[in-house]
């Protein structure tokens, strides 16, 4: 079974950074895609980035480019999303999407990031 912790959000100010993790347990996702989605308060889950098996290609909604970055560490089933500049619109809880065959899944709790004004 798999199991997935989400960590490293927090209250931050407009214009600083975080960095997220992802650690995976269970089945290796080492040759998975994985990705990043996130739900801001009272909207629905929406994706961030995605990342594949190798790290090579990697993708991201309009609102992360040039601001977020993910990246993997598959020798240690590990995600990370590093976020800088953050905006009051960045406020949400982070989940880590893992493969479940053509769709995500998302198994852990997800991690709440909040970013004051």
């Amino acid at each position: 079974q798999v199991r997935v912790e989400e960590s490293g959000g927090g209250v931050v100010r407009t214009g600083e950074s975080l960095r997220l993790s992802c650690q995976v347990s269970g089945p290796s996702v080492s040759h998975d895609a994985m990705s990043w989605f996130r739900q801001p308060p009272g909207k629905d889950r929406e994706a961030v980035a995605t990342i594949t098996w190798n790290g090579y290609h990697r993708n991201y909604e309009d609102f992360a480019k040039g601001r977020f970055t993910i990246s993997r560490n598959n020798a240690e089933n590990t995600m990370y999303l590093d976020m800088t500049n953050l905006n009051p619109g960045d406020t949400a809880v982070y989940y880590c999407g893992v493969p479940n065959g053509q769709t995500w899944a998302f198994w852990g709790q997800g991690t709440q990031v909040t970013v004051s004004s």
